[in-house]
């Protein structure tokens, strides 16, 4: 039997082995008393697990900061403020238009209009004709102007130009440039051929839009009345003339525009035209069916009639239209208008210098689209 030693060195050793059994029986409740503390822990947690919701269990998220009004998390789109403005101005050219629309409707059923003796209409041409000219002039034909001081500010003068193009679209551009970028936004008073007030409907919208008869009386009343005209010397044998003779002028006539210049003593302002040549390259003619319909000629271009009203479209061609200096006629007597010598020489002297610009102009010139 092992011999119990005793915890302290006084007291018998029956005392000493009470002590130790009264120690180990005060160990045993204790161990007892924290399983029981255990046990009930782990059923008020399990109570409590059953009792929660399983998301209750994800971790905690941090706290979403707040944005500030002065502090967009999203940048505006690049452009979009161009995009904004480009549909207000959109906007403002329809209610533009809308307006002038009106206006022109009140004004016409109110007779609020002027008519001259030529059957002159400013307020249609402003209104309608024009406006229906600029999209070819600014956007189709991008035309350049050079020299439009040289047009007087007020009084007569007679601008001579070269005549190319199928159809006449050179002069209906030419109006335009004087009208629109002149200075003094002064008209374009054409004297055209007969044909073009014998056709239905083109006669009356030439007599509205300023225009009369290529003959003497008519251009000295105009410059007499201060007004500016423009003449085409070369008449159909410039317009109708093969592709092969591009930008090489034909006969000026007999010098009739001259003559009305020194009668009243208007300037001559000769003006180069640059691009009208290529918009119906005229490769042929069928002369048949020209004079069947009472034509001077029946075009045959790359595109007409083999296309037809498509081949109408002209070429979208580069345009240059240049004003020359004036050629002054005010120094010359009373019978110079009659002097054979002196008509043929100012007539040769406007054509070699519309001439001569020409093949500048052509020169410069690098591509017929492009310019």
């Amino acid at each position: 039997m092992a011999k119990v030693i005793p915890l302290h060195g006084t007291g018998s050793g029956r005392d000493g082995a009470g002590r130790q059994r009264a120690a180990r029986a005060r160990a045993d409740n204790n161990r007892a008393d924290n399983n029981r503390a255990d046990n009930n822990r782990a059923d008020t947690g399990a109570a409590s697990s059953r009792s929660r919701h399983p998301s209750s269990y994800a971790e905690p998220t941090p706290p979403i900061p707040l944005l500030t009004p002065t502090e967009p998390d999203i940048e505006p789109a690049a452009g979009a403020g161009a995009e904004s403005s480009q549909i207000d101005d959109a906007k403002a050219k329809i209610v533009d238009t809308i307006s002038e629309t009106a206006e022109f409707v009140r004004r016409r059923l109110a007779g609020d209009y002027t008519v001259d003796e030529f059957g002159y209409d400013p307020h249609f041409a402003d209104a309608v004709w024009l406006p229906l000219l600029r999209p070819l002039f600014d956007k189709w034909f991008r035309v350049e102007i050079k020299g439009i001081e040289n047009i007087p500010d007020d009084g007569g003068a007679l601008v001579v130009a070269n005549h190319a193009g199928v159809i006449p679209v050179d002069a209906l551009m030419t109006s335009v440039a004087v009208r629109d970028h002149h200075p003094a936004h002064r008209p374009l008073r054409m004297l055209a051929a007969d044909m073009a007030f014998e056709m239905p409907g083109v006669g009356t919208i030439a007599r509205k839009a300023g225009h009369t008869l290529a003959c003497n009386p008519d251009a000295e009343r105009l410059l007499r009345m201060g007004e500016v005209a423009a003449v085409f010397p070369e008449g159909f044998k410039g317009i109708g003339k093969p592709f092969s003779e591009r930008y090489k002028l034909q006969r000026f006539g007999r010098g009739g525009f001259v003559s009305a210049a020194l009668k009243t003593g208007a300037p001559i302002i000769p003006c180069s035209i640059v691009g009208s040549e290529e918009i119906y390259p005229k490769i042929g003619d069928i002369t048949p069916l020209a004079r069947l319909m009472g034509m001077p000629y029946f075009p045959v271009t790359p595109f007409f009639p083999h296309l037809g009203p498509l081949g109408l479209v002209p070429l979208p061609s580069k345009w240059y239209i240049e004003f020359g200096k004036p050629i002054y006629t005010d120094s010359y007597d009373a019978q110079a208008s009659e002097d054979p010598m002196v008509l043929f020489e100012l007539t040769d002297h406007v054509r070699e210098t519309i001439q001569h610009t020409l093949y500048r102009l052509l020169a410069k010139r690098r591509n017929v689209f492009l310019g």
